[in-house]
């Protein structure tokens, strides 16, 4: 009976490049977003524009999360230490659930004022906004396209980041809109209105991105791994009788990990079958890093819960 851990290595270096345009594609986006934001908030009290105010407030919570998601990018890079043995990886995945927090709070507020400017639409100075609002828009575009360069389909954080882009850039849309009813009809109610969409876009991201964080932080399996499928790929390996205490997690986005049990007819060889259950994790379900514990059924099982059914 044996314990043994596996971990391959075949994809450090595609890894680690798309960790460094992680890195560049957040730090640039933050460094535009960050810089407009300050245009857009100054702009919006000039022009007395609640849809610019909630667009700068959106930016604001923007330029926070590629602030945080590119500290917690740097923090992962840390060693891993005896008290933290995966290091700082999992910081990536509380970053994004403050991002997520942050966007509802946000679009709370903008709901609570966009309610009295319904009831009394102020005086908005549509030309400034309009100017601010295209503005707001290129730069959007260009904080887009920057965190496209980097891997927004595989890591949360950069995915929850681009998130906050695309609800801002939309956001930009509400207020260019809003800015010609203004101009053209006197419809000064167009503003709270199009502060209320802002508001509803980035409630929506918000909670996507906390039920994502949520999900990973509870130690939920990964949503692209069914770990029925998972058990039935193990258990045809040949003299393979048993898989149980099956166990999928995520420490940070792309990082899945396995730990299970795996119960093999007397006559297997223990380290030929640890190997095809490892080439099979790596190459079926991309699980790189996984502790397999194989066990003779003629030795029964070693748990102390009784948990091999």
């Amino acid at each position: 009976m044996g314990h043994h851990h596996g971990h391959g290595h075949g994809h450090g270096h595609s890894h680690g490049h798309s960790h460094t345009s992680n890195k560049k594609a957040l730090f640039s986006a933050f460094l535009l977003i960050a810089a407009f934001m300050v245009v857009e908030v100054i702009g919006g009290f000039l022009t007395n524009s609640l849809a610019l105010l909630s667009d700068a407030g959106h930016m604001l919570s923007d330029a926070a999360a590629l602030g945080l998601s590119f500290f917690a990018i740097k923090l992962g890079e840390k060693a891993v230490s005896q008290e933290k043995t995966y290091g700082y990886k999992r910081f990536e995945i509380i970053a994004a659930a403050l991002n997520g927090l942050t966007l509802i709070v946000i679009s709370l507020f903008i709901f609570y004022e966009a309610i009295h400017r319904f009831f009394a639409p102020p005086e908005v100075q549509s030309t400034g906004m309009l100017i601010i609002s295209v503005i707001g828009l290129l730069v959007n575009i260009v904080a887009a396209w920057i965190l496209m360069s980097g891997d927004k389909d595989e890591n949360l954080n950069v995915r929850s980041a681009f998130l906050h882009v695309i609800g801002d850039m939309l956001g930009s849309v509400g207020a260019i809109i809003a800015a010609l009813l203004i101009m053209f009809f006197g419809w000064g109610i167009a503003d709270p209105i199009a502060s209320v969409i802002v508001a509803v876009l980035i409630l929506i991201s918000g909670w996507r991105v906390m039920k994502d964080s949520f999900h990973i932080l509870m130690e939920g399996a990964p949503t692209q791994i069914n770990s029925n499928d998972v058990k039935v790929a193990l258990q045809k390996v040949p003299l393979v009788q048993e898989v149980h205490d099956l166990h999928i997690w995520t420490i940070t986005s792309g990082y899945p990990v396995l730990s299970c049990h795996i119960t093999i007819a007397n006559n297997g060889i223990h380290d030929e079958i640890l190997a095809q259950s490892q080439k099979i994790l790596h190459d079926e379900f991309h699980i790189e890093h996984s502790t397999i514990q194989v066990e003779k059924a003629a030795n029964g099982c070693p748990s102390p819960h009784g948990t091999c059914n």
